[in-house]
């Protein structure tokens, strides 16, 4: 198991009703790193990083993005303003957070519905550091 591996692992035991987590580097499109208690068709887990890549770096995203700095007359033409994303299905609760090192970099864990949402929000950002000091 590699390191990466190792520190989402610990990650996801830190995070209450955590069932998955996962690296994503936008940058390749790859899934870096993947941790579930089901089993899911790598089919599945591919498409994991794409929909990240798209939900942080999508075309919609950077108009608005580009809009923002406009309005603010900032010159940056690569503002990142989306940092965490909260994504509520019907059974789970999935956080994105992009990585403040590695601005191409995000971390994903799922927890189940019925989690404490400020308690799984808080314990994902404190288990941040140690995901990306495996890298």
């Amino acid at each position: 198991m590699s390191t990466l591996d190792n520190a989402i692992a610990v990650a996801m035991k830190s995070i209450p009703e955590c069932v998955a987590g996962a690296y994503i580097d936008m940058t390749s499109g790859m899934l870096l790193s993947c941790k579930t208690l089901d089993t899911h068709p790598q089919e599945v887990l591919d498409m994991v990083a794409a929909v990240t890549a798209d939900m942080f770096e999508g075309p919609s995203i950077r108009h608005i993005e580009a809009a923002f700095a406009k309005s603010r007359g900032e010159s940056n033409e690569r503002p990142r303003y989306f940092q965490e994303i909260l994504v509520f299905s019907t059974n789970l609760l999935h956080i994105f957070i992009r990585t403040k090192k590695y601005p191409e970099h995000v971390a994903v864990f799922v927890t189940t519905r019925d989690a404490n949402v400020g308690m799984v929000l808080a314990k994902s950002r404190m288990a941040m550091d140690g995901v990306v000091a495996a890298l």
